[in-house]
């Protein structure tokens, strides 16, 4: 290592005294990118956590994930030979995290080869590393090669790379698939190759060896030799290159190499795991139940910190990667709970991650510090507001559990789920720590019932994406024309009904029509599709929607106003220039407008969502509270400046990673081609965009800000307006504030003044009103001091109150409770054919067992109602007031049931 930071150390711990060197993580990660670097690979740095979607999963779960496109023969853009460090999260196995090697989390080192050395040069280097730089010595090392089965030959090569690279012949082992075969659910796959540090113990038996899994053997590392592609219907084909994947896990490996056997106590953890203990008061190791708390709580606090810290600034949410996020957090809340420790605490493990642990590795966490600060507390609040309720919850799930039963119902997990936000894997977990199950299929019956209210039929235009044009000839595909044209002619290669592919569809009937080239623009990217008219010799279609269709096709749908049209003929297709060109500024102002958010709000502001049709823009973006009205004054303002200075609008194709040297903002998560649009707006605004725009901002008009607000989470969005709507906006407002003026009998300019004064006059009134009601009140219980009786020493009013509300009824209850001087109040009032009950206990009586809340509790029932309250006062409604007499001769008994 360079610095000499690198010790070399004796190790007798594994059984043995070998010599090896001792790292940092920090120096095992440079050192790992050296050796490669020294070697002709580049450092191809790491990319986001979260999966782009193109491998089916949600997150990068291992290092060559990213690289998949080139594995598969795609030329990559810096060579042949990569190397880097890639972080990695996976949850499949979470039940595990809490022992000393599991988290969900993780670093892998890579490197790899795209159609350039293979096994005898990926053989010799892994030695190399393993004896060089490492300090390993080759009486302890072995190997494992595939044994071959049905589907591909035994790695008879594999095998002697490694014995001629340095590994003794006696130490290859032949393993099975299981153990030595690589490969996702689909994509690149083929033989592997573990290397393994063999420790100086008795073999377990006959047949002891790196498959036994007795302990003996401590694996170090993967070759993986990538021949073959795993199609999804599982067969193999050969690769049309050959290519080698390395992966040795970081932590596993800086454990092992420091004389470790608990990841938790390398230098990833140990900060962290210290400040746990400082704040817990408990010893790390002492109690077996306790660690693993520890152990979850750093671990979930450290993926949740490189989430949300990440590229992507992932936040927690309700479905795909959001709800993993969520689940980690709360998970971690829990433990946090057991451990005594509080938010500020859990916020200060996640700091320690940020500030010190990884601070030179991930410099992307120092950068969002106060984004991660930010989510983390937002989340860990929203948990502990319905923690203590949802604990108490299951407490009483598990009480009404019928003796016998181990499982606890589905409806009830969704129950915790839906009212506390417990995630459905937290309470499994609570249910396992008490010997019980879950009926997850009960709660995912409970969870698609509630979704089925709000689910929306699909229509015609998402039946045919699913399924009517699915069989088409692979080479009918359309393109997209209309970045500068409105019209076209083009023949009609594909053609459908509501329900099949035909040749024909006649006057009244909708259709989809599809041909090569389109002027109509297809909904994608949140600009809705074009509209327009598509006619033929024979008839004439009315585009209402048009759509994106699998294949590279783009369908346009609609209905036959006249004759009818057949596949083969010339159609011309028009576009509706009018809603083109509202279309186009709704979509050149969100342009704008994320640029105007970046520069009042800051550069946390990003993109989660738009749509622009021809009436409006819709804008969702990151940002964790309200803003202010002078936030949206100066937006709005920014935006109108941009449109009076008449920006040119200018629109370059380029490659995907120039743009992202040009500074281009991109939407996270979306697919973007090899080569990519890049729309600039002056010097103000450059996204990546796809949809269509005005030629320069002044066409835009005008531009209006209608609302701001919350759709999830740590998103908010807004809706805005330009060109003529903007204008149609102020007419309508306009008209408004004279029919409200006329109505005020005042002229608009005085209308301010107006209301002041009639809420003025209302306030007096309303006052007015309380005093009458008051009065009225007084007057309608009349004296009923004389009602007053004991019970057990105690004084007892009891009384019905005919047309009286709720709060009229509270006062009187204070007015009475005054005379009373002592004792218990309970009041009854028949108003709109309803109970309202009230109910008072003094001090004194409450010193002697008096509850008022408990005593609405056994009396409401009586009059069909339900209630409760503080032990000093309580109220209750009730459907029936024809049983408010049998509830007030009910109060005596119920009092003395309290004093005794």
């Amino acid at each position: 290592m360079k610095n000499g930071l690198c010790k070399t150390v004796h190790y007798d711990f594994l059984g043995d005294l070998f010599k090896m060197k001792q790292f940092t993580s920090n120096e095992l990660r440079n050192a790992w990118k050296k050796f490669y670097i020294d070697r002709g690979h580049v450092d191809c740095g790491a990319v986001s956590l979260v999966s782009d979607g193109s491998t089916g999963v949600l997150f990068n779960v291992a290092g060559m994930q990213p690289l998949m496109p080139y594995l598969l023969g795609k030329k990559h853009p810096m060579g042949t030979r990569l190397c880097n460090v890639q972080g990695c999260v996976r949850t499949n196995d979470i039940d595990s995290v809490g022992d000393k090697s599991h988290g969900t989390f993780f670093e892998m080192m890579g490197s790899w080869s795209l159609g350039d050395y293979f096994k005898e040069d990926r053989c010799k280097w892994s030695y190399e590393l393993l004896t060089e730089v490492f300090g390993f010595d080759r009486d302890h090392l072995a190997a494992t090669v595939f044994a071959g089965d049905e589907n591909a030959p035994r790695d008879e090569e594999g095998a002697q790379c490694r014995i001629k690279s340095g590994f003794k012949p006696e130490n290859i082992f032949y393993l099975p698939a299981e153990d030595n075969w690589w490969g996702l659910e689909f994509g690149p796959c083929g033989p592997d190759s573990e290397m393994f540090y063999v420790k100086d113990v008795p073999d377990c038996g006959p047949n002891c060896g790196p498959g036994c899994h007795c302990g003996k053997y401590t694996e170090i590392g993967n070759d993986v030799f990538m021949q073959y592609e795993k199609h999804q219907d599982g067969t193999l084909t050969p690769l049309a290159k050959k290519n080698v994947d390395t992966g040795w896990g970081l932590e596993r490996n800086l454990a092992f190499l420091n004389g470790i056997d608990d990841v938790y106590k390398t230098d990833v953890h140990a900060p962290v795991i210290a400040h746990i203990e400082k704040c817990s008061g408990k010893k790390y190791g002492e109690d077996e139940k306790l660690t693993r708390s520890m152990r979850i709580l750093a671990d979930h606090t450290r993926t949740g910190v490189m989430l949300i810290g990440d590229e992507a600034r992932l936040t927690p949410g309700n479905t795909g990667a959001g709800y993993v996020l969520r689940r980690l957090i709360r998970r971690a809340v829990r433990h946090a709970r057991m451990l005594g420790m509080t938010k500020e605490q859990i916020i200060e493990c996640a700091l320690i991650y940020v500030n010190v642990v990884y601070s030179e590795a991930y410099p992307n966490l120092i950068k969002n510090r106060d984004f991660i600060v930010s989510e983390l507390t937002k989340e860990i609040e929203r948990f502990e507001s319905t923690l203590e309720n949802g604990m108490k919850e299951f407490k009483k799930i598990l009480d009404r559990r019928i003796e016998g039963k181990n499982v606890i119902d589905g409806k009830e997990a969704f129950y915790l789920y839906d009212t506390f936000g417990f995630p459905l894997e937290l309470t499994v977990e609570m249910a396992g720590e008490e010997g019980l199950t879950v009926d997850e299929e009960g709660f995912k019956t409970a969870m698609e019932q509630q979704k089925e209210t709000a689910r929306a039929g699909s229509s015609f235009a998402q039946k045919n994406t699913a399924s009517i044009f699915d069989d088409l000839d692979a080479s009918i595909v359309s393109e997209f024309v209309g970045y500068d044209r409105l019209t076209g002619e083009e023949e009609i290669t594909a053609l459908a009904d509501e329900n099949a592919i035909c040749d024909s569809v006649g006057e009244g009937k909708t259709a989809t029509v599809i041909v090569a080239k389109t002027p109509f623009y297809a909904t994608m990217g949140g600009q809705k599709g074009d509209t327009g008219v598509i006619k033929t010799a024979t008839g004439t279609m009315e585009v209402t929607e048009t759509v994106k269709l699998p294949g590279g096709r783009i369908g346009h749908i609609g209905v036959v106003e006249s004759g009818s049209i057949v596949k083969g003929q010339k159609a011309t297709l028009m576009v509706d220039a009018g809603k083109r060109a509202s279309t186009c500024r709704n979509h050149s102002a969100t342009h704008l407008l994320q640029a105007a958010l970046q520069e009042v709000i800051g550069h946390e502001a990003h993109q989660q969502g738009s749509y622009q049709d021809t009436e409006r823009t819709r804008f969702d973006f990151s940002y964790g509270k309200a803003m202010t009205a002078k936030e949206l004054a100066r937006v709005e303002e920014i935006v109108n400046n941009k449109i009076e200075e008449d920006l040119a609008v200018k629109t370059d194709v380029m490659s995907i990673e120039e743009a992202k040297k040009t500074g281009a903002m991109a939407l996270f998560g979306e697919k973007y081609g090899a080569e990519v649009r890049v729309v600039s707006m002056g010097d103000f605004s450059k996204e990546l965009c796809g949809g269509t725009h005005v030629a320069h901002t002044g066409l835009i008009g005008n531009f209006k800000i209608v609302s701001e607000s919350a759709v999830a989470a740590g998103v908010r969005r807004i809706e805005a307006i330009t060109g003529a709507n903007v204008i149609e906006y102020y007419r309508n407002l306009e008209k408004q504030l004279l029919e409200a003026a006329a109505a005020a009998k005042t002229q608009p300019s005085g209308l301010a003044e107006k209301i002041a004064h009639l809420q003025a006059d209302n306030k007096a009134l309303q006052a007015e009103i309380e005093s009458l009601k008051a009065k009225a009140a007084k007057d309608a219980v009349g004296d009923v001091m004389n009602n007053v009786v004991e019970v057990n020493g105690v004084k007892v009013l009891a009384a019905k109150v005919p047309g009286v509300d709720m709060n009229a009824l509270r006062d009187l209850a204070d007015g009475l409770a005054e005379k009373l001087g002592g004792g218990i109040l309970v009041l009854a009032s028949d108003s709109d054919g309803k109970a309202n009950l009230v109910a008072k206990a003094t001090d004194d009586a409450m010193a002697k067992g008096a509850h008022a809340g408990n005593l609405i509790k056994k009396l409401a029932p009586i009059v069909q109602g339900g209630g409760g309250g503080r032990p000093n006062m309580a109220q209750a409604g009730g459907k029936d007031a024809s049983k408010i007499d049998e509830l007030i001769a009910a109060v005596k008994d119920a009092v003395a049931e309290q004093i005794k």
